[in-house]
This record gives structure tokens, C-alpha cells and sequence, in this order.
């Protein structure tokens, strides 16, 4: 597994020494999330090509052509070796015969979760516990599980894409992640109940929220000048708008209204006292006016 400085210098084009297999593997998902980008600016439907296309982004080079992009033709189970013990099937997959429908049931669902106004983090770990069940594909489900996961959130306005990455978390404990998805022994079983999954897949994208709004409240403090810093607390409102302004650029008091669900002079406040201690400056007059970060 590659560090983030390595991570960063292939982003850049640049040498790593590492091996092959783990660089492919970095190239192919961060080409997986440009695809996307392109996807939600072009506000494309989430399709079963769509699906397809990120799957054969996150496998190239790493599985054959006629695996990568392409739905499994064989039966899958995921198995325990343990070293003077007999091997123990933990799960096995839907029938191959079934992945299409399978699939493109789920994405039919994704379409009606959105119209219905499901949580947009409910769904993306639904989509991701989903495809992980399926099991679609010989090999790269679980980056394909996760870019997935990541467009639903990205078509419902959750762009972080220059925040953080799920996969952040699920690195950091990879058993916690693997005893979260792995709720049963078939795919009908792990279907009963989602909620261990989706507890653990909500907590981490708000452990990742709150690391971003930390960042963002340093960076901040860090504006603020050097005889007032030491007297300076932001709340978790503020940290709320600062967050959202990292993200926005620019924030209104109708925008910290609805961020907060606070009365308007509440809203003006903590945008005056941002504004006070430097971390934000108002632009424009009047009905225009909004803030950015100093």
C-alpha cells in the first residue's frame, strides 16, 4: 500500500518506487475519479455503462481485458485459510447467471433513493455494501464498491473531492472494515440487516468530516493575528461554516440559515464574529453581500 507522498507524486506524474501492481492500482483510481467528475458536471444518469466504465478504470493492467469491465462468469466465495486448519468459505457469492439482473436492479434503486430524497450518505453505503454482496466482478469489487459509493455522494452535491477520501478510513482499521461488510454468509443473509454496515460506513465519513474541520479551523486560527490567537475558540457552528466554506468558497447568511437551521440574527453573528477575529471577509453590499475566507 502506498503512503500519501507517494500518492501525490504519481498524481504529479512523477517516479515512485514501489510495486507495480500497487501503482497501478493508484493510477487507476485516481483516473477512475476523474471519469467521476466528468460524469456528475456532464450530470450523466448512473447507468450500468457507467458502472462498467469505473470498474474497467480501477482494473486496468491489473486484471485481463476480458475480465476488466466485465461481469464475472464463474462462481466466487470468499474464503479463510489459517495456517493447520482446514479452509473456511465465509460467504458465497449470488450465481453468476444473476450478476446483470442483480445489478441492474440496484442501480434502479439508486435512481428511486435519489428521487425519493434518501440520505445521500445512507445511500452511498447502501451502493457500496450492494456491490460488495454481488460481487460482480473477479476481482476489484471493493474499488469499485468505493468509487461508486463516492459518485452517489458527489451527484448529491457532497463534493469533497479535495477534502478527503473514504478510503482514508477504511485503511486505517482494514479487519474493522472487513468484519463491518462481511455481515453474512450469503447474499440473501447480508440483505436481513445493513445496520452494522451502515454504522460503521456513517461514522467514518464523519470521523473524515471532522478531521476536515479541524484542518479547517487550524488553517483558519492561523490567519488570525498573533495577540489574539491565544484567546481564540471556535464552536462547532462555526467550524460548520468555516467547513462549508473551505468547500463553497463563499458562504451567505441565508446559506449559514439553512447549514445550522438558526435564526437569521444568530447566523449574523457568527459570521461577525469570524469576521472580527480575520478567518473571513465580507464581499459586496447589501441583499449581494457573502463571505470568504481572509
Amino acid at each position: 500500500m502506498l503512503n500519501l507522498q507517494q500518492v501525490e507524486a504519481l498524481d504529479a506524474n512523477r517516479k515512485v518506487d514501489a510495486p507495480e501492481r500497487d501503482i497501478h492500482e493508484v493510477k487507476n483510481y485516481l483516473r477512475a475519479l476523474r471519469y467521476i467528475e466528468q460524469v456528475v458536471a456532464k450530470k450523466q444518469p448512473l447507468t450500468e455503462k457507467v458502472f462498467l466504465r469505473i470498474h474497467a478504470l480501477v482494473t486496468a493492467h491489473t486484471l485481463p481485458a476480458k475480465q476488466s469491465g466485465h461481469y464475472r462468469t464463474r462462481p466466487v466465495y470468499v474464503v479463510r485459510r489459517q495456517l493447520g486448519r482446514p479452509t473456511q468459505v465465509m460467504y458465497t457469492a449470488p450465481d453468476a447467471k444473476h450478476v446483470p439482473g442483480l445489478v441492474r436492479e440496484f442501480l434502479t434503486w439508486v435512481t428511486k433513493a435519489k428521487e425519493a430524497t434518501v440520505n445521500p450518505v445512507i445511500a452511498a453505503g447502501i451502493v457500496h455494501q450492494e456491490i460488495a454482496a454481488i460481487h460482480p466482478f473477479v476481482d476489484g469489487n471493493g474499488r469499485t464498491a468505493r468509487a461508486m459509493a463516492t459518485l452517489v455522494l458527489y451527484q448529491q452535491g457532497y463534493d469533497f473531492r479535495q477534502l478527503f477520501a473514504l478510503e482514508d478510513y477504511y485503511n486505517t482499521n482494514r479487519p474493522a472494515y472487513y468484519a463491518a461488510i462481511n455481515t453474512g454468509a450469503t447474499y440473501d443473509e447480508r440483505r436481513v440487516d445493513l445496520t452494522p454496515w451502515l454504522e460503521y460506513f456513517i461514522n467514518g465519513f464523519a470521523v473524515e468530516i471532522q478531521r476536515v474541520q479541524q484542518q479547517v479551523a487550524s488553517l483558519a486560527i492561523k490567519k488570525v493575528n498573533a495577540a489574539a490567537r491565544d484567546q481564540v475558540f471556535l464552536d462547532p457552528d462555526q467550524l460548520e461554516i468555516l467547513g462549508f466554506l473551505d468547500t463553497n468558497q463563499r458562504i451567505t447568511v441565508q446559506d449559514v440559515i439553512d447549514i445550522l437551521r438558526c435564526p437569521r440574527r444568530s447566523a449574523q453573528l457568527h459570521l461577525h464574529r469570524l469576521k472580527k477575529l480575520g478567518t473571513i471577509k465580507q464581499v459586496g453590499k447589501g441583499p449581494v453581500s457573502a463571505y470568504v475566507l481572509a
